[in-house]
């Protein structure tokens, strides 16, 4: 008897097996197909990545794995000529004087005769105070020292009146002595009477309030009809003198040496003072005198600066920077600030060796501002610096230079306070000269 199980199965199974070869090869065709592209791609990319970026041109990108070319730069030439030496700080605009107008009499306030931020002279009439009580006190004085004058005068007729009499030998001498006495005592009631009368009209003039300095009127604090008393704690107005002006400021104690040389010379220094943007010049003066110690808790000196504000630039108590001329460099080698670098061996530029070469040269610098930096020794006028491009340069770099058109300001404008002249930067890491953004001496 035939087994009809096992006969359906056999052909199952070789089904099973065939569906399984095909896949398998299916699989190794796949594999065969895209391993190659995948390695071949793997390879060139390993092979670009060792070689470097390369252009449309074939050259390799100027910034990673080296350069095979010049490295393209801007330079600016080295210069020669005088150098102004400016010390920068923030200073307050202070009036010379200022003046709160009181009444120095008791009244009512009958009239005011200025308008409100008016520029006025010393002796102009600003207000006047209710004068009727004060004329009655002096036509009272007045009359009090005509009757004590007229006492006088018939004292003294009777003294003269007595000196005959005892001269005939008709009277005492102590009537003579009485008579004499009274004289005197009336003389002196008499001063008295005149002094009274003086206060009297002093305290008329008085009612007028006039302007005691030439200045400028802030805003009126008292009205017409108000009671005023003397010395009143409140201010009929206030007068603050703005010609001329004056600014004050402080210097740190480091920076003292060639102001105060200059300034016990005998010379004049020149002081600018510039609004709060940095922007405008608003005024211009001369230093005008300095405190008689330095701050202990801020190590600064005080200075004052007068200006003549003709044109009312200056208001008091507005804050301005000021720039101080301490002193004048002449003839002296400057470079640009911006190409100066800074390293473990010290301050040093990248100079042009040639035409296509750039070689280090150390630095000893001196007073510096944003733009330009004083050369003591390293460089000399006509050398050309590299000003941008450094990032990637090493002594011995081949160059192209691409713009060197730049130049360096012959007169500075400012020398910024407290930096000193050529100090020098942070020390690069593997003990080489920085390599990077270039930095500015003094900024």
């Amino acid at each position: 008897m035939v087994d009809h199980s096992m006969q359906s199965s056999a052909p199952r199974n070789s089904r099973r097996w065939l569906f399984g070869l095909f896949v398998l090869l299916l699989v190794g065709g796949l594999c065969w197909k895209f391993w190659p592209a995948g390695s071949t791609h793997q390879e060139a990319a390993g092979q670009k990545a060792a070689t470097g970026h390369t252009g449309r041109s074939g050259s390799m990108r100027p910034g990673f794995g080296g350069a095979s070319g010049p490295i393209p730069v801007r330079v600016a030439p080295v210069t020669q000529g005088d150098f102004a030496v400016y010390y920068k700080a923030l200073g307050t605009v202070t009036a010379l004087n200022t003046i709160n107008v009181r009444s120095r009499v008791a009244g009512e306030l009958v009239k005011v005769n200025f308008e409100e931020g008016q520029t006025v002279k010393a002796g102009d009439l600003l207000a006047q105070i209710d004068p009727r009580p004060y004329q009655n006190a002096l036509l009272q004085a007045e009359g009090t020292l005509l009757q004590n004058q007229a006492q006088l005068k018939n004292a003294q007729v009777d003294l003269e009146r007595y000196r005959g009499l005892y001269a005939q030998d008709s009277i005492a001498k102590q009537t003579l002595d009485t008579a004499a006495a009274l004289v005197g005592q009336y003389q002196g009631t008499v001063k008295t009477n005149q002094a009274a009368v003086n206060d009297a009209k002093l305290n008329l003039e008085f009612t007028q309030i006039r302007a005691p300095i030439a200045g400028r009127l802030g805003l009126r604090q008292l009205d017409v009809g108000n009671l005023v008393a003397a010395n009143d704690t409140t201010a009929l107005v206030i007068i603050t003198q703005t010609q001329p002006i004056s600014v004050a400021f402080t210097l740190p104690e480091n920076s003292l040496e060639t102001v105060l040389g200059r300034y016990h010379s005998g010379a004049k220094l020149p002081v600018e003072a510039w609004d709060r943007g940095d922007v405008k010049l608003q005024a211009s003066g001369v230093l005008q005198s300095l405190d008689n110690q330095i701050d202990t808790t801020t190590g600064t000196l005080k200075f004052k600066a007068r200006f003549d504000n003709r044109d009312q630039s200056l208001f008091p108590n507005q804050f301005v920077n000021v720039r101080l001329l301490a002193d004048t460099l002449k003839n002296v080698v400057m470079a640009p600030s911006a190409a100066i670098q800074f390293g473990t061996n010290g301050t040093f530029v990248y100079a042009l060796d040639g035409d296509n070469k750039v070689k280090i040269r150390t630095l000893q610098v001196g007073a510096s501002n944003g733009d330009a930096t004083v050369i003591k020794d390293g460089l000399k006028a006509g050398d050309r610096v590299v000003m941008e491009g450094t990032d990637r340069l090493k002594d011995g770099s081949e160059v192209e230079v691409v713009n060197d058109s730049i130049d360096v300001p012959t007169t500075p404008t400012e020398h910024l306070q407290g930096q000193p002249a050529g100090s020098a930067g942070a020390p690069a890491a593997n003990g080489q000269p920085a390599e990077g953004k270039a930095q500015k001496v003094g900024a």
